[in-house]
């Protein structure tokens, strides 16, 4: 098959338009569909046993309030010596969105009228900001519509949805390691610290655009995941040509070395950049959705962990169509099956290779953002038990395989959330190590890939 020596970027271009879509998509449905920030729900519940002392509180419905950046909250008080009263409460918060202080309250209504200034502030000073307060939060009820299910399975189905982000982020990562591995028979084992490099960008777009008043959580972490994406691609980019493009010969061990140099280079360059100190970004679309209860366990999810968890499928689907039905993938194929006749046939082994590696840094740093997105933050540390996970995951699965690495991560997200929900959490990480080695030894090749653990055809 003769293949074109101008291997262009529309397909890099389309993978990311695509992401940007799917990304845009998914959080305008969640931003339009639950307008109640989980922080200002807290914050406004835990006033209301302040304002009925003594009384039993009952949650009934939170929803927007009349004027912006307020909240309605609809309950019942129970005192015990008299009728049960319905009562309401609308608290105005000083900002929204991603902003710092959005839980700040600004004002507080009854039905009996606002609070005073004086009365507002020695309600915050002196019953909010105290471990009573924050622990009076009296919660809302759970959703009478939701379907009742059996308590075992009920448990069961919220650890697989609690699991879905660090799926989608142990899979974009093992898919890093795949794409170079496959294509050089070597591994780069700063994918780790790529993906905290992902994380930092992710915080810094956001804050630029916090900086000029925009606190839109649509806006900020669509800044952010452009800031993630090519900040994971350049740094990819740059320091694979080094460790791994520069340093030719049939020993692998000289450039797996390098980019563990690289690896604490990068870990220390992200220390003196952005501080040892992490910056966290506030919550966002955390209010949990019911899905299905049993008694008085709700089974839930919040928007937030279904974008997390879209934004990695998108972009898992979008790798595969780009390796498969692009020039670019067609290249990446025939070089990975046999270099030599690639060349031949006119594929640039080292534009390829740079082409590579900004992929699976873009990769790498879109795994950092959905760090950022679902957690808030990551540590300039942080990345290196990511990093290290996602290998495993890549091996699990098949490392020379892109599909097989989706697989292992999804196996090992799914693993360590059940572990950590029926067995010992301490000795979680020990386990996921045997398993390792138990598939190095009866199956080095991963889920699918084959008995001998060299590169193979996706």
């Amino acid at each position: 098959m003769l293949l074109n020596r101008n291997l262009d970027w529309h397909g890099l271009r389309g993978l990311f338009r695509a992401i940007v879509l799917a990304f845009t998509c998914t959080a305008s449905i969640a931003a339009c569909g639950l307008a109640i920030d989980a922080d200002q729900a807290r914050v406004c519940r835990s006033t209301l046993p302040a304002l009925n002392p003594e009384a039993g509180i009952t949650v009934e419905r939170v929803q927007a309030g009349p004027v912006p950046r307020s909240l309605r909250v609809e309950y019942l008080a129970e005192y015990p010596d008299r009728p049960i009263l319905q009562r309401f409460a609308i608290c105005q918060f000083m900002a929204e969105g991603l902003s710092p202080n959005k839980a700040e309250l600004e004002g507080l209504a009854t039905e009996e009228g606002p609070l005073s200034g004086a009365s507002l502030y020695l309600l915050k000073r002196y019953y909010l900001e105290t471990p009573e307060g924050m622990a009076g939060d009296p919660g809302s009820r759970p959703s009478a519509d939701a379907l009742d299910i059996p308590k075992s399975v009920a448990y069961w189905l919220q650890q697989i949805l609690v699991s879905l982000p660090r799926t989608a982020i142990y899979a974009l990562l093992s898919v890093a390691y795949a794409l170079v591995f496959g294509l050089t028979g070597r591994i780069n084992l700063a994918f780790g610290e790529l993906a905290a490099v992902g994380s930092a960008a992710t915080v810094a777009g956001t804050s630029l655009l916090l900086v000029y008043g925009a606190s839109s959580p649509i806006l900020g972490l669509a800044a952010g995941l452009a800031a993630a994406l090519f900040a994971g691609a350049m740094h990819s980019a740059a320091g694979g040509y080094f460790t791994i493009g520069r340093i030719a010969g049939p020993s692998t061990q000289p450039s797996l070395i390098a980019t563990v140099g690289m690896s604490l280079f990068l870990m220390e360059y992200l220390r003196l950049v952005q501080s040892p100190v992490t910056v966290w970004l506030p919550p966002i679309w955390s209010e949990a959705w019911p899905l299905a209860r049993a008694q008085d366990f709700l089974v839930s999810l919040t928007p937030i962990t279904v974008i997390t968890a879209g934004i990695g499928l998108s972009a898992a689907l979008g790798l595969l169509w780009l390796v498969q039905a692009t020039g670019y993938g067609r290249a990446w194929r025939a070089y990975a099956d046999d270099a030599q006749a690639a060349a031949l046939m006119g594929v640039d082994g080292m534009r390829l290779l740079i082409q590579t590696l900004a992929l699976a840094g873009a990769m790498a740093g879109l795994s950092g953002m959905l760090i950022v997105a679902q957690y808030g933050g990551l540590g300039f540390a942080g990345g290196f038990q990511y990093g290290l996970k996602a290998l495993i995951a890549a091996v699990i699965g098949g490392i020379g395989s892109i599909p097989g690495a989706m697989l292992g991560g999804f196996a090992v997200g799914l693993f360590e959330t059940l572990w950590s929900a029926y067995l010992p959490i301490e000795v979680r990480d020990m386990a996921l190590y045997v398993a390792l080695v138990v598939f190095l030894i009866f199956r080095p090749g991963g889920l699918l890939g084959f008995r001998d653990p060299t590169p193979r055809a996706v």
